[in-house]
């Protein structure tokens, strides 16, 4: 006991500072004497040893961010002397733990403290499972040192059987960490000990596992792509061999998988040639396996399918190609005429040698806007026709997403080129005629505006420098002769309509119709009906009463189907055995093949039947989408006894016609006793102006005129003219203000049966577009004052006495 009781006395030991470094019972470690707390230690305890028998002892404490340890190790001076570097050093060696008391003093300027050893003791003989615990930590240590080389060091450890000191071995280990070193340091049990070291070895064997697979598939990867560049190469010089053997530079391997061959072999702009020369070098770079690799194989074959330096030759034969025009679309007189000064022009450049000029060329970029059926995207075909030109059609009709327009970024899966570069590699040439339909139909969302990027296509200052997203390199789109159709011109942004030349086609009149339905529609429709022109006539009575009474539309489509069915009717009664061929159709044989006419005009009816047959009914003019038409506008008050007051207006109005109808009101409010009118009845009475048909939104201030008139014929009790329609907008002074749509207006009015027409007298230059055929049949009254339309549209009081006026119900 005695022998027991003077190992654990308390010992008064200098502290020798370690800065981020452990240092473990069993180790020898060189300390650098330079520092001066490490030196002051060194010299404490080599004065207190000359005092006491044995070697300098000094208390090693790991000192972590300025903190001690609670535990430190016993050391014993070994020896002074000179490190390698040729500094003073000490080799200190570890003895065993110390657990750290309160301060003290001591001879030197180091920090003396008392501490007291730690038992570290292990029953003898071990524990079967302490045992196991050792063998493990010994193989796994094994494994490390075996693959680190150090053999000489394998032995010493398979030699050692103490627990502590197999434990404190790991202080040698470099891949712990200072934290880790401390924690082996304080964990005074050493079955406890030795178990955290095993785990530390073991967790840095299974990380040093996985680096090593990392590397050796790196590196198998590495080696693979060397060797198949290296193969490459060797497949390159092959094929050069066999060019050379060939003699006529043909590869004996599929030419079409050798890139660089097709790029060189092609007539590619100097530019596009050297983009494609850039992407072979990288495909060659690449690895089958490489996503990349792909990418550029598809750009390269759109690039190379382009026709870069294809253009077919304009057909300079103006009047041949006027009469190509003519012969295919009646009518259209305009579009005929722009086409012809087009080819004119270019004509005489290509004389003067003025074929491009500012690395433009002179293409052309119309707007064809018209109602539904008139022949906007079959004249495109037309065009090209007759310019000798390929003709693509390119449908906008609810795109939504630029990219149509300018392509896909073609690090995108499914990258395409947009729409115009796929239209020129569909017509095989530079300079087609590609037709952009419905463009007043595109719409934008989330993934931009279409529209927008229509700007640069069209606009003939920039568009020889297009730049496709997918393609990257430049396209001269200036000799493409762009068409576009739309129906409503206000659904085209204005900065694109600004890039077109607008041309408008504002419908047939019932003459053109009957050419249109005799020259191209019922031979279309003979021959989709299996009959022959021998077989089955169709007199121009027959045909001008359906563009009349059967169809009543600003272009022929409907016409077209009521011919198809016609003919149907015919050919199924002849299979039937109830109609022998040949046969003529008579106009009086359309009731009974396809029955009564749908559209009867207002002058052929029974004039009691008729809408203007009583006060407060005016005949108006109008445009819509689909071409002009006629608009009626009815008027009637209210009952004095319901106690209905103020305006009441029906029929989907917009709020500018509304506006119209309080301005009409206000006009006759003020001017009713100069006009006389009973304007009494407007302040005593609720008036109710309705818009048949109630199910179609209307807006515009054209309507004006023809409300004035409807509220004066109620109040005066005179009918409106069954053959007059108007169109005018009216101020509150009674001044009738131009309006738009004056041809499409007289053109409905045609087709209606009205012989009498009123517009404003700022319109009367528009009437030079009107057709004269249409002109000659109708009476056109310009005016200037509401007084002048009233004088034309009322009919004259009967006997003087006033009729009775509509009361609402």
């Amino acid at each position: 006991m005695a022998a027991e009781s003077a190992a654990f006395t308390p010992l008064t030991l200098p502290v020798l500072p370690l800065d981020d470094e452990v240092v473990l019972p069993g180790m020898v470690v060189p300390l650098d004497l330079s520092d001066a707390e490490v030196r002051a230690a060194v010299e404490a305890a080599q004065a207190a040893a000359r005092s006491e028998p044995g070697k300098p002892r000094v208390l090693l404490v790991p000192r972590v961010d300025g903190t001690y340890a609670k535990t430190g190790v016993l050391g014993t001076v070994e020896q002074v002397g000179r490190l390698a570097d040729g500094d003073p050093g000490a080799l200190v060696r570890g003895r065993s733990r110390v657990r750290i008391g309160a301060g003290t003093t001591g001879p030197g300027a180091a920090l003396w403290v008392e501490g007291t050893r730690v038992d570290e003791t292990v029953p003898e003989p071990l524990p079967g499972q302490i045992a196991e615990l050792a063998k493990e930590y010994k193989a796994l240590a094994t494994v490390w040192l075996r693959k680190r080389g150090a053999w000489q060091v394998v032995d010493r450890v398979q030699a050692i059987d103490d627990v502590s000191a197999l434990a404190d071995n790991s202080g040698y280990s470099p891949f712990l960490t200072t934290e880790q070193k401390v924690e082996l340091l304080e964990t005074t049990d050493p079955v406890a000990r030795l178990r955290l070291a095993t785990q530390q070895l073991r967790d840095h064997l299974a990380e040093q596992d996985v680096a090593e697979t990392i590397a050796k598939d790196v590196q198998e990867g590495v080696d693979k792509q060397q060797r198949e560049f290296l193969l490459r190469r060797q497949l390159e010089a092959v094929r050069k061999e066999l060019r050379e053997l060939n003699g006529d530079g043909k590869d004996s391997v599929e030419e079409s998988d050798d890139y660089r061959a097709r790029v060189e072999a092609a007539d590619l702009p100097e530019k596009v040639r050297e983009a494609a020369l850039k992407e072979v070098d990288k495909l060659e770079r690449s690895s089958d396996q490489s996503p990349e690799g792909s990418w550029i194989r598809t750009w390269l074959d759109t690039v190379l399918e382009m026709p870069w330096n294809e253009r077919t030759e304009d057909a300079y034969d103006i009047q041949g190609a006027r009469a190509v025009l003519d012969a295919e679309h009646a009518g259209l007189e305009d579009v005929k005429e722009r086409i012809t000064e087009y080819l004119a022009v270019r004509k005489r450049r290509g004389d003067r040698g003025l074929g491009v000029v500012g690395g433009r060329r002179g293409g052309a970029v119309l707007a064809l806007v018209g109602p539904p059926g008139v022949g906007k995207t079959s004249l495109g075909e037309s065009v090209a026709h007759a310019m000798g030109r390929e003709f693509v059609r390119v449908a906008l009709g609810g795109v939504r997403d630029e990219a149509e327009i300018r392509g896909h970024r073609r690090t995108y899966v499914g990258a395409l080129p947009g729409r115009i570069v796929r239209a020129i590699k569909e017509a095989g040439s530079m300079n087609p005629v590609v037709l952009l339909d419905e463009i007043d139909k595109v719409g934008s969302d989330f993934r931009g505006d279409p529209a927008a990027a229509l700007l640069e296509v069209l606009d003939p200052a920039q568009n020889h420098t297009f730049r496709d997203h997918y393609l990257e390199v430049e396209l001269d789109l200036s000799d493409v002769v762009f068409l576009a159709t739309a129906n409503v011109l206000e659904a085209i942004p204005e900065a694109l309509l600004d890039r077109m030349e607008l041309v408008r086609l504002d419908g047939y009149t019932e003459d053109e119709k009957v050419v249109i339905a005799r020259d191209h529609l019922l031979p279309r429709q003979l021959e989709r009906a299996g009959l022959d022109g021998d077989e089955v006539k169709v007199e121009e009575g027959a045909l001008r009463k359906l563009a009349g009474e059967y169809t009543r539309e600003a272009g022929v489509r409907t016409l077209e189907r009521s011919i198809a069915r016609l003919l149907r009717k015919v050919a199924a009664q002849h299979e039937l055995g109830e109609r022998e061929l040949p046969f003529t159709i008579t106009d009086g044989d359309l009731r009974d093949l396809i029955g009564r006419p749908h559209h009867v005009p207002e002058s052929a009816q029974d004039p009691a039947e008729r809408r203007t047959s009583v006060p407060g009914v005016a005949t108006g003019l109008a445009v819509t989408g689909a071409g002009g038409d006629v608009l009626y506008v009815e008027a009637s008050l209210a009952d004095p006894e319901t106690g209905a007051s103020g305006l009441t207006l029906t029929g989907q109005l917009g709020d500018v016609m509304k506006e119209s109808a309080q301005i009409a009101l206000s006009f006759l409010r003020s001017h009713g006793a100069e006009l006389e009118l009973p304007v009494a009845d407007l302040k005593d009475r609720g008036v109710h102006i309705h818009f048949p048909a109630g199910a179609v939104p209307k807006d515009g201030p054209s309507a004006g005129i023809t409300m004035t008139t409807a509220l004066a014929s109620l109040l005066s009790g005179r009918l409106v003219r069954t053959d007059v329609a108007m169109t005018g907008e009216v101020s509150l002074t009674g001044r009738v203000l131009p309006i738009g749509g004056v041809k499409q207006k007289l053109l409905a009015a045609h087709r209606a049966g009205v012989t009498t027409v009123v517009i404003p007298k700022r319109n009367e230059p528009d009437l030079d577009d009107v057709p004269a055929e249409v002109l000659d049949k109708l009476d056109v009254h310009a005016v200037t004052d509401v007084r002048q339309v009233l004088e034309l549209a009322l009919a004259p009081a009967t006997n003087g006495a006033r009729p009775e006026v509509p009361v609402a119900a």
